[in-house]
């Protein structure tokens, strides 16, 4: 039988109905107390590192769950976070830079129903998690949520509130569960031993171009980040006219070495900045690193375990355009 060690952060699985909503509140021990049939293949121990609601994520905490993964990595054959789903495909993407080929699965789920709710996703998720866990073929981190195993780079929530929240972008599913069954469709190549990088820089910052932005904005976020990722529209470029003042701010602070990825707001199929003038003078004119099929949440969290390591540029450049976990394809 397996040993798989279960840490709980919280969410909406171990969350109780209070006066001003839902809050966590259960312990991973009683959770573990509603699926009962997972002692028919593996042996559970829990512990938790937190119980927030999953909108106070933080990079500390991702820190904190590395570095518990690597504490207890030699006692256990696989690994299972519970997470709320708000942020769960952040915390997928960091886990996949931060502990990396992991020959042992390190499964995220959750539910978008409380556990002690009669009618919930949460036993099944959980059943999932332990049965993914517990199986041979698995490897890497992984979300694991209603029936669908997705890469944790390529995962993002895409339903805010039905139980099949997430969706696989741009990347098959691993795997799917279906009467209990796993049926594996990709299985993950691993090293004898994992990499643990349990140090990243937080200050990555995100704008989202609408029209009518303003460059002082984008000037403003690039004084206080070391990076900043511009999701743009279709396959990326920027506001082109010289009075919007784009391209002279992104000129100004990549010359003086901040970091900036274009990416797109478009879900599937990526960028490509060559297309059209508006992104290709930023690519062959402008040191823009382009983001291609990558997700946002993956953008953010490669860039923060990037400047983690490396503060030169070209340095930072080389490991993000490093294929880590299938999470570029380009």
């Amino acid at each position: 039988m397996k040993r798989i060690l279960m840490i709980g952060t919280g969410g909406t699985i171990a969350s109780a109905l209070t006066a001003d909503g839902l809050e966590p509140q259960m312990a991973s021990s009683d959770i573990l107390h509603y699926i009962p049939n997972i002692s028919k293949f593996c042996e559970v121990s829990t512990l938790e590192v937190c119980n927030i609601d999953s909108t106070n994520m933080s990079p500390d905490i991702w820190t904190l769950l590395t570095e518990t993964i690597r504490d207890n990595y030699d006692q256990y054959d696989g690994f299972i976070v519970t997470h709320g789903t708000d942020t769960m495909a952040y915390t997928a993407s960091a886990l996949s830079y931060m502990i990396q080929n992991s020959p042992k699965p390190i499964v995220i789920t959750g539910s978008q129903k409380p556990i002690n709710m009669e009618i919930s996703d949460s036993k099944t998720n959980l059943y999932d998690s332990f049965l993914y866990a517990s199986s041979d073929k698995a490897s890497g981190v992984q979300i694991v949520f209603n029936g669908k195993v997705i890469l944790g780079t390529r995962a993002r929530k895409t339903h805010s509130k039905s139980f099949k929240a997430f969706s696989s972008i741009n990347y098959p599913y691993i795997a799917i569960i279906q009467d209990n069954h796993l049926i594996q469709y990709i299985q993950q190549p691993a090293a004898a031993q994992p990499e643990f990088y349990p140090t990243i820089n937080p200050k990555v910052g995100l704008f989202k171009l609408t029209p009518g932005a303003e460059a002082e904005i984008l000037d403003f976020m690039l004084s206080k980040k070391d990076a900043i990722i511009i999701e743009s529209y279709g396959v990326g470029g920027i506001p082109s006219f010289p009075e919007y003042g784009f391209y002279d701010v992104i000129k100004k602070w990549t010359k003086r070495g901040k970091i900036i990825v274009m990416t797109t707001q478009v879900p599937n199929e990526g960028s490509d900045m060559e297309i059209y003038k508006v992104g290709n003078k930023l690519k062959n004119k402008v040191s823009v690193l382009e983001a291609y099929d990558m997700t946002t949440e993956s953008v953010v969290c490669k860039l923060m375990w990037a400047l983690g390591r490396e503060s030169d540029p070209d340095k930072v450049k080389t490991l993000f355009y490093q294929t880590i976990a299938n999470d570029i394809l380009f």
